[in-house]
């Protein structure tokens, strides 16, 4: 049986701003399950590049406009780097993310740049991007993408969770995907870490030398948008607006603003996971020890720890999945997820 071979890089770059991952990856179009990650690499963001992503949510339409640009060559040029580290001969086309800057679905926008066509001019290859504007245009969340990667790449587990900027989860409901975004992680954690010196809190040892604030604890969990029922996505204004103003407010001793926000995560991702069979937890903040302990012991679930290249790179991964349905003009957001009026098969194709 003769097996079609596609051969992909794929692209992103987390709220977080660690910096941007990148996979090649081969898909036996015959199966998508028996993919193999090939290559895999992150590229730390420089200081200069960190502080203009950071920024970029208070710069003008044509700022951006700009910077959509500059951060696609930078892109390109990262792309490059890696196909020329890893002597890749064969790639069929290029999928990116992004990095968001504007999500604020409700008022129907979405933004998230490194524009596709300086991609494909720089690597000369084709490129998918831009797979949430669609969704969002059609009434959805334009978040989160994952889920579809979940379904037919991981169908064996009862949870896909990931820990990254903020936690998300995916499961099957009624013969439907159900997903949604439950609350921040690493994009508060990171952030509280970064004010005493460290670029975040290794294995959570600042968190777990820190005491609860009871008081903190129950403002946080009493938040409305625990509430809502999905779909439901959360974006970084999100966390401006709710989370950093009302932890500043109760506390300011940082390791135990980091143990109270621990306590959080695990108390809202318990919520979500608990009376499962097996759950498979990926993102950056699987490697948080003290957390993962936290969710473990509250949910009372066996958790499932994947390969470190598959926790790190998995977001990639799927992203490189979903600009392969896009190509083959499958279906790559789900109704049932996002809240969108219909299936359908988003992103943005430019030829090289």
């Amino acid at each position: 049986m003769n097996i079609a071979e596609t051969f992909v890089v794929g692209l992103m770059s987390g709220t977080s701003l660690d910096g941007i991952d990148l996979v090649y990856v081969k898909f036996d179009q015959n199966e998508y399950q028996n993919f193999k990650i090939l290559h895999s690499q992150t590229i730390p963001y420089n200081k200069e590049w960190k502080q203009l992503l950071q920024n970029a949510i208070h710069y003008s339409s044509k700022e951006l406009e700009n910077l959509d640009a500059t951060y696609g060559q930078f892109l390109g040029g990262v792309v490059n780097n890696f196909i020329a580290n890893f002597k890749i001969e064969v790639v069929d086309f290029i999928a990116s993310h992004g990095h968001t800057i504007l999500h604020q679905p409700e008022k129907g926008i979405t933004l998230q740049i490194g524009s596709g066509e300086e991609i494909a001019k720089i690597t000369k290859q084709k490129v998918v991007c831009d797979f949430r504007t669609q969704d969002v245009n059609l009434g959805g969340q334009g978040a989160p993408l994952v889920p579809i990667g979940d379904k037919l790449l991981f169908s064996e587990y009862d949870f896909c969770l990931n820990l990254g900027g903020f936690s998300n989860v995916s499961f099957e409901k009624d013969d439907q995907r159900i997903a949604f975004d439950i609350c921040p992680v690493n994009i508060v954690l990171n952030h509280y870490a970064q004010k005493i010196g460290l670029e975040f809190d290794a294995s959570g040892k600042v968190a777990a030398s820190g005491e609860i604030n009871p008081q903190l604890l129950e403002k946080l969990n009493a938040l409305e948008f625990y509430k809502k029922e999905a779909p439901k996505s959360l974006g970084l204004e999100w966390v401006q607006q709710e989370i950093f103003p009302l932890i500043d407010a109760f506390e300011t001793i940082i390791p135990s603003i980091l143990r109270t926000f621990v306590e959080h995560i695990a108390i809202q991702i318990s919520e979500i996971i608990k009376n499962s069979n097996v759950v498979l937890i990926t993102g950056g903040g699987t490697f948080n020890t003290f957390l993962m302990a936290r969710i473990k012991q509250c949910s009372n679930v066996k958790v499932e720890q994947p390969s470190d290249e598959l926790i790190n790179y998995k977001e990639a991964l799927i992203f490189a999945f979903l600009g392969l349905l896009k190509i083959n003009n499958q279906i790559n957001c789900l109704q049932s997820v996002t809240g969108a009026s219909e299936n359908h098969s988003s992103g943005v194709i430019f030829m090289a």
